[in-house]
Parts: structure tokens; sequence; C-alpha cells
């Protein structure tokens, strides 16, 4: 997706299938266990699962067309022989055009390895 793209439920014409975009969002969603740099721009494809547009379809190929990009960009967990824990957390203020909500998200590792994240 472009940085600071704002979609919006009713941008462009309905999508002519919207079980295809459902069935893609679903498996980028399962795919977000192993790969956490996408995990922010599904969540907001997600949005729009009742009735996607076409340019929710075109963020969704810019999203397919990053990762083809970037294969090797998944989690690899390693064995460090240490316990340290560090946790960070970020937050954007009334950003979405929809509902004006904020939006925040956290991860923890322990050591170099990702254990937790939204």
């Amino acid at each position: 997706m472009v940085t600071n793209m704002q979609l919006t439920a009713d941008d462009g014409e309905l999508f002519s299938d919207p079980t295809v975009y459902r069935r893609l969002v679903g498996k980028l969603n399962y795919l977000t266990a192993t790969r956490p740099d996408i995990t922010y721009p599904v969540s907001i494809m997600s949005q729009f699962m009742s009735s996607p547009r076409t340019t929710h379809w075109a963020a969704l190929e810019q999203i397919l067309c990053y990762l083809k990009g970037v294969p090797r960009r998944g989690i690899l967990y390693s064995n460090h022989s240490h316990s340290r824990i560090e946790c960070f957390s970020d937050a954007d203020w009334t950003c979405s055009k929809i509902d004006r909500r904020s939006t925040t998200g956290y991860c923890v590792f322990v050591g170099d390895n990702l254990v937790s994240k939204k």
C-alpha cells in the first residue's frame, strides 16, 4: 500500500467478485503470523470485506507486489542464550477518515526474537 494512502468505504466502483477479495484478505491475514511487516495494511484491507471496491483491490495488488519483491523478510527465530525482553509501542491518533479512531500497535521481543505483536 502506498504510504499515507487514505481509503474509504465508497472509493471507486464495486469490485466484481467480492468472494475473491475476501479469500485473498483471509490468506494475507494468515500470512501476517510470519510477516509482521504487512500486518497494518492487511488490517486496513479487512475493513472493506463487506463491500470491496476496485480501489481496495488495487491496494491488495500493491501488497502482493511488495511480498513478491521481498521474499526473505519473514520471521526467523534463533537461540541467542539470553533473556532480554524489550517492548515497543506506537499510536496514530485519529488518522482514520472513516471513524476518526486511533490506531495502536505493539511488539515484544525476547532477545532478537519477536514473540508477540498487535
